[in-house]
């Protein structure tokens, strides 16, 4: 049954979603899929450093290319997920994403791994994960009621943020245990798991008809104008963008960081990962509190200011006891990203027309994620040049100041954010 029809609106709003059997599927999905996700972020790079030995070039190449088709692909992925079935978009993408991910332990159970071949497969589930990443975030509003989009986006990030702070700890007894290449394994078992739970949704969509398809040239713009036409949509994405072109360039050389600047072991580095995450799980939790009481506009200016200053522990890690550092910096990051993600994306998907979800959430992906594959070929090409330490310094700098577009601009002052999209020349005269 369609969770929009009248009797899904008769349910009290107070109503847990974890009653909500589509929810539930999507949810179990997305919790296998991130925590398996978790492990490959972690190993990947692993694989790049200890058995291959790369290098800050190298490193930043690889990162490059892990999210490079956010860049390439991002508006026309928006445009076809908006003409497909979202479900067999997510289904599918998991599938193809394990299978591919399964050749790397392959070829190293055969001893003809090589960084080419790392490199193809980074840049092959970077594209899926495009098309993966704007189909999953498109279907929540689908199956939920409009006011339960922050609670599903709540619980879905909470779980994110225990993967995130679970996933590197478990990666590094893993690595440690099995090795880094069998490790992705794991990966793939779960991303198997994810797209049977999806499958499981009984929510059935209906494809937009050829009769209602334009040039994809128009729906591209149509996107890209719903995005950069709103006045607070406008300065979200700027300081998003800045912030992850700033951030993608010092983790591009995270792990080469920590492993042989700080001399960390990969075990120490999983327990920093781990422990810096739970402020994610935090920040999760208390979303909801945070915005009603500053005001759910001025969260996303504070939780930026935040976000950016608490990237500085990075490079003060060097000069500093190094694990705390890291960790109360990573804490710092962790709980003002989520508080600054909830806020913002449960804004623009309420405010979204569902007919438009795909190409808004895609046209926001390259904005802001577009930036990551400049910023980490940056970082690694500028480690190489001037240093890993130097580098970072640089990078965290730029990622302070990328607060500035939504620091001074109305959400400063605005308690509660629009609704609806004849707000907006409410909200840009604010």
């Amino acid at each position: 049954m369609h969770p929009n029809s009248t009797s899904a609106t008769v349910r009290p709003l107070t109503a847990s979603l974890w009653r909500h059997h589509d929810f539930r599927q999507l949810w179990m999905g997305d919790t296998v899929s991130v925590f398996g996700n978790q492990f490959v972020l972690f190993a990947m790079p692993l694989m790049a450093v200890q058995l291959l030995h790369a290098d800050a070039f190298e490193m930043g190449i690889l990162a490059a290319l892990e999210s490079a088709a956010f860049l390439l692909v991002s508006l026309p992925a928006g445009a076809w997920v908006d003409r497909s079935r979202k479900k067999i978009v997510i289904v599918l993408g998991d599938l193809l994403r394990a299978v591919l991910l399964l050749t790397l332990p392959l070829a190293w159970l055969l001893s003809s791994l090589t960084l080419p071949h790392l490199y193809l497969v980074a840049a092959l589930v970077g594209v899926i994960t495009v098309l993966f990443d704007v189909a999953n975030q498109s279907y929540l509003p689908e199956l939920v009621d409009g006011d339960q989009i922050a609670d599903g986006n709540g619980k879905l990030q909470a779980t994110q943020q225990t993967a995130a702070a679970v996933g590197p700890s478990a990666a590094s007894a893993l690595v440690s245990w099995i090795g880094s290449p069998l490790t992705i394994v794991v990966t793939s078992v779960c991303m198997a798991l994810s797209s049977l739970f999806v499958s499981r949704i009984h929510h059935r969509e209906e494809a937009a008809g050829p009769q209602v398809r334009r040039p994809m040239a128009a729906e591209i713009r149509e996107g890209l104008r719903f995005v950069l036409g709103h006045p607070l949509l406008r300065r979200i994405v700027a300081c998003t963008g800045t912030a992850n072109l700033a951030s993608s360039a010092i983790f591009a050389l995270f792990v080469l960081y920590t492993l042989r600047t700080l001399d960390l072991s990969e075990i120490t580095l999983g327990i920093v990962m781990s422990a810096s995450a739970v402020g994610g799980i935090i920040g999760a939790i208390t979303a909801s509190r945070v915005q009603r009481r500053v005001g759910e506009g001025r969260a996303i200016p504070l939780a930026a200011v935040l976000s950016g200053a608490a990237l500085l522990s990075i490079p003060l890690a060097s000069t500093l006891p190094a694990v705390p550092t890291l960790v109360i910096g990573g804490f710092l990051i962790s709980w003002a990203v989520v508080i600054y993600n909830i806020t913002q994306v449960s804004f623009r998907q309420r405010l979204c027309p569902k007919p438009l979800l795909g190409r808004m959430n895609a046209s926001v992906r390259f904005l802001v994620w577009g930036p990551m594959p400049v910023g980490a070929f940056l970082g690694g090409t500028i480690g190489n040049f001037l240093g890993i330490v130097p580098t970072l310094w640089i990078f965290a700098v730029l990622a302070v100041f990328a607060a500035l577009p939504v620091l001074f601009s109305p959400l400063l002052t605005m308690r509660d954010l629009p609704r609806e999209l004849d707000a907006l020349a409410e909200a840009s005269h604010s």
